[in-house]
């Protein structure tokens, strides 16, 4: 029965049990840049694998460049001709988002596809370097910082090339379980009150009220670029390494009937590469199809705050 259940397919043709290469089939990017965030693993580093296999130049901007320089030199193995180069990013530090969209600036490239992949879940209660309630650091304000300082040579890529620029972040089902008012503008940074799994829930709706408020700029504002938020699915991965029981559990029994990292990139990279997404943008995704998040993720006032709330932070 299982089997049957994943491996149904949405309207896009694919399923729950649909990989990356699978989605992109035949695509080609070559001739686009794209950069994924988190790519020195699990489906960061799957992502930046299929877009580089199917001919895009990617950035892989990770935190630990050892473990993306070991991935980078597995992708060159299995396809000689990729091109891809590290650079180093840490979301949860305002002036390293800084210091790496001024190095990529300087190297003069392109950008059509910018995957906001890399988070943290669930961590116990902490303060990022600049004060900031740590998985809403990492997951949404250092996302939010890096989209807004590439969003202008994005714009130019896409005017003088009149190719679709493209934002893909990546959220996850656990937005639902965010604290009940959404997003604590008042209470951030409450030790007191502090749930890790609300937290995260928090962090998550985070990255689709961005996403959509994107997408509502860039439509007023007549711009080629689309902005799009997905749940990955469920993910044998180390983000549940602070939860020690649960972790146990998620890696063994949890192989049944969790994604794996090829599965898990699968609608990232639909969403980044596929001509069928094109010009859909401030949706939500999951299994490579259309997907109905919660109310508070479909709302625009929220998100309105959410951006003005934000750009305070990082002023």
């Amino acid at each position: 029965m299982l089997p049957w259940i994943f491996s149904r397919k949405g309207a896009s043709g694919f399923s729950w049990a649909s990989t990356a290469d699978h989605v992109t089939a035949g695509i080609s990017a070559a001739g686009l840049t794209a950069i994924v965030t988190g790519a020195s693993s699990g489906i960061g580093a799957e992502t930046a694998r299929v877009l580089a296999a199917r001919g895009a130049h990617v950035v892989m901007a990770a935190r630990n460049l050892a473990a993306a320089e070991t991935v980078r030199q597995a992708v060159l193995a299995d396809t000689p001709g990729a091109s891809l180069e590290l650079m180093e990013l840490d979301l949860s530090s305002l002036a390293s988002v800084r210091k790496f969209a001024a190095d990529f600036a300087a190297r003069g490239l392109p950008l059509n596809i910018l995957v906001n992949n890399a988070g943290v879940m669930a961590t116990p209660f902490s303060l990022s370097k600049d004060g900031i309630e740590m998985q809403f650091a990492t997951n949404h304000v250092g996302h939010f910082l890096l989209t807004h300082l590439l969003l202008e040579t994005m714009k130019k890529t896409s005017h003088e090339s009149n190719v679709e620029g493209r934002i893909v972040n990546v959220s996850s089902e656990g937005h639902r379980f965010a604290y009940k008012e959404g997003i604590r503008f008042a209470k951030l940074n409450d030790e007191e009150e502090y749930s890790t799994i609300a937290a995260y829930g928090q962090s998550k709706l985070a990255n689709i009220l961005h996403a959509n408020e994107l997408a509502r700029r860039f439509k007023e504002e007549g711009v080629n670029i689309t902005a799009n938020s997905l749940h990955p699915g469920s993910i044998i991965t180390n983000l549940l390494r602070h939860h020690s029981i649960i972790d146990v559990l998620h890696r063994t029994l949890g192989k049944l009937v969790l994604k794996n990292a090829r599965q898990g990139a699968a609608t990232q990279c639909y969403v980044a590469l596929h001509p069928d997404a094109k010009g859909v943008s401030g949706k939500y995704w999951s299994d490579s199809n259309l997907y109905e998040p919660s109310d508070k993720a479909k709302d625009a006032e929220l998100g309105k705050k959410l951006w003005d709330y934000t750009l305070d932070l990082v002023a």
